[in-house]
């Protein structure tokens, strides 16, 4: 009896999968390739966590009368308070505040400001550049001499104007960088529009009867996200740089919401009497937020520039 022949066992080696490159991780991968961007990076972390969580960091809440010690004004770094219960590690201003936890609660006050103006500037000046460049014609040409007009102007010298009629407060603040930022978005919408617009997923989008707004805002505006973005994060450090600006010269935030800004002018009358650390130290940590964001932003700029992609 002739046992049956078992069929060929085949043995088949598995081959490694190729790892897919999203778009996502070429962009991780470009971007982590530059040590001055992953520096900016932490700066830009280090700066938004400790404007989050100031409250909880803060070893005294600056702005509450009734934790301040008028006696403890004007110590330096290092100097222990009247009572032993803490020590001002960056010293104390005129008013008895702890100048550590007056930059925390600060940096808050000035990353608001400048987020909210940035996100508004970006809804406005995009939306006008889109519309620009889908209809064309005399839309086109009066949109872009209004635009035109706005960036002749210095944007220090808008805001004081409109500051001043105005008057104080965040939300005059915010309307003012609004209006000094919308026009440099509504540009580069029109010119990233204009390429887009005639590609043929825009005439398939036209030939189908979508309505204008369904085909700029769900179709063509995430194409021309990549420069947008860059001028986003460039513009919230110039709009941290200009609210500060403002609060130095005494036209910005109120003394109720302090920013660094208004936290330098508190000092500046003390600079030749020796007490540097009143404004010394508030203006560093203003300028580490904007180095972090602008190389952040410089980076981004380079990554997301479409003649650089391989």
């Amino acid at each position: 009896m002739t046992t049956p022949v078992s069929p060929v066992e085949t043995t088949t080696t598995s081959a490694p999968v190729a790892r897919v490159e999203t778009p996502l991780r070429r962009f991780l991968a470009d971007f982590c390739a530059s040590k001055l961007a992953l520096f900016g990076v932490v700066l830009l972390l280090l700066t938004v966590g400790a404007a989050i969580f100031a409250p909880w960091i803060a070893p005294q809440n600056p702005f509450d009368i009734a934790t301040l010690d008028i006696l403890d004004s004007k110590l330096p770094p290092g100097s222990v308070s009247g009572d032993g219960s803490m020590t001002y590690w960056l010293g104390t201003d005129g008013q008895a505040r702890d100048v550590f936890s007056a930059i925390l609660y600060g940096m808050r006050t000035s990353l608001m400001v400048g987020s909210i103006s940035v996100l508004a500037a970006f809804a406005i000046g995009a939306t006008v550049g889109l519309i620009a460049a889908y209809f064309g014609g005399r839309i086109d040409a009066f949109l872009m001499r209004a635009v035109d007009i706005q960036l002749s102007f210095p944007a220090i010298l808008v805001a004081l104007i409109l500051l001043a009629i105005l008057g104080k407060g965040v939300d005059k603040v915010i309307i003012a960088l609004v209006v000094v930022q919308w026009a440099y978005f509504a540009r580069a919408a029109r010119g990233a529009a204009l390429v887009e617009r005639g590609k043929e997923y825009v005439e398939a989008a036209r030939c189908m009867s979508l309505g204008w707004g369904r085909v700029l805002f769900r179709h063509v505006l995430p194409n021309c996200m990549p420069p947008l973005i860059v001028i986003a994060t460039i513009d919230l450090a110039h709009a941290i740089a200009l609210e500060a600006t403002l609060s130095f010269l005494g036209v910005g935030v109120p003394v109720t919401e302090p920013s660094l800004g208004m936290l330098i002018s508190n000092g500046f009358e003390y600079l030749l009497s020796g007490l540097y650390w009143i404004s010394f130290f508030p203006g560093i940590a203003l300028a580490i937020a904007i180095i972090g964001i602008n190389l952040v932003g410089d980076h981004l700029r380079d990554v997301l520039n479409p003649h650089n992609a391989a």
